[in-house]
């Protein structure tokens, strides 16, 4: 009798977890650089239409509102300060290196991602996931890679297209090998606005493809037997501001160069000081207009920046629209600034099940919530984050 009680309770305690319905697939696509008023300033009907039938929202970037750091912080809801990746480069002392998002060898490593990714944490209870393209995702982090991921590296790479009719195939896999989760990654409008500008035709013309791409994969979806289970997710990293080569600062003409071990002149530019030459550099950027210069535990509390060995003993920072660097690059378009900068955050739109319909969110939230929220429309616990659910608890039809 007490074995057939023991078995009793045993098979009791799988039937919650063989009978738990299955989460909805859930697509999240980033448009890298697409400003959350893009779809104003210029032709965007599809990415409209998919704000009107689900959620239409202004998300902020985290500091720096650069590509590698926000994409890899949507991933894992940890700030770059705390997951690693703290620009597109930076110095690693302990190693004596450069890490460059450009770079293969540096990029390729996995040391450099803390935290844990969504895909991770979905692989290691079971949820199948999916990627084309996402930053991080084609390195082994923790050991763990998606079930299927594209390798950057290898050539040919997909074209927007294809990455669209890519997403599609993954999508429509039979049940047991279809992925619960995609995640899209597109370059542009990034390389577009840069070239021409936030308001540039170039820029424009490139949205509208972009937008156009967007209306094949939501019909796509919808298309599917089981499209009414699917959630569709666009978003971007970070926005894109108007520069111009007369908003420069040639880093060698205002500092005093010799006084430092390494700058790394990214937006902010990370400065490794020689030993007691601190002040006397920071006293030199003191006489400079356009830029805030701080010492790294005396970065504004808002950037949540700071605290990583790769920062650095300087950060400088320079107004919007404000270059500082060795050389200007003869662009029109940059990034990596304030995140509360209008010019710096981004769209948000979803359309799907588990969202509710035409809701027009009132307040803007940050980019490490997003990890929580692909957390719960996948039934997985999540890893400890800086974001949180309640930020966008409101998103949800239940």
């Amino acid at each position: 009798m007490k074995r057939l009680l023991l078995l009793l309770v045993s098979v009791l305690a799988i039937v919650p977890a063989c009978t738990q319905k299955r989460a909805n697939l859930t697509v999240i696509v980033s448009l890298d650089a697409f400003r959350w008023d893009f779809t104003q300033i210029h032709q965007a009907p599809w990415l409209d239409s998919i704000g009107r039938a689900g959620i239409q929202a202004v998300m902020r970037p985290s500091y720096p509102s650069s590509t590698f750091p926000n994409h890899y912080t949507i991933a894992t809801g940890l700030r770059p300060d705390h997951h690693g990746i703290v620009n597109s480069a930076f110095w690693d002392s302990e190693r004596g290196v450069l890490y460059s998002m450009g770079d293969s060898v540096t990029r390729n490593r996995p040391y450099y991602y803390g935290g844990e990714p969504i895909w991770v944490t979905a692989e290691k209870q079971g949820v199948r996931t999916a990627s084309v393209y996402w930053v991080g995702s084609d390195i082994p982090i923790g050991g763990v890679l998606p079930a299927d991921y594209k390798y950057w590296y290898d050539e040919p790479r997909l074209t927007y297209p294809e990455r669209v009719q890519e997403t599609l195939r993954l999508a429509s896999l039979p049940s047991k090998e279809r992925p619960s989760l995609i995640m899209l990654y597109f370059d542009d409008p990034d390389w577009a606005a840069h070239q021409f500008g936030p308001s540039g035709i170039g820029t424009g013309m490139m949205i509208s493809h972009l937008d156009s791409l967007m209306g094949v994969l939501y019909t796509g979806l919808h298309a599917l037997p089981h499209g009414d289970r699917i959630n569709l997710i666009v978003t971007a990293d970070h926005g894109m501001t108007d520069i111009s080569d007369e908003r420069f600062i040639p880093i060698p003409e205002v500092i005093d160069t010799a006084l430092c071990e390494h700058i790394v002149s990214t937006n902010p530019t990370t400065i490794f000081s020689k030993p007691g030459c601190r002040e006397q550099i920071l006293d030199q950027l003191s006489k400079v207009g356009h830029i805030n210069a701080w010492k790294s535990e005396d970065v504004p509390e808002h950037l949540h920046y700071g605290t990583s060995p790769h920062l650095g003993d300087i950060v400088v920072a320079p107004d919007l629209g404000w270059q500082f660097a060795f050389t200007p690059r003869g662009l029109l378009g940059a990034h990596g600034y304030d995140p509360q900068e209008p010019d710096m955050q981004v769209l948000f739109r979803a359309a799907g099940p588990d969202f509710k319909k035409g809701y027009i969110k009132p307040e803007k939230f940050d980019n490490v919530d997003i990890y929580p929220l692909l957390a719960h429309l996948l039934h997985v616990n999540p890893a400890r984050t800086d974001g949180t659910l309640v930020e966008v608890q409101d998103l949800l039809a239940r």
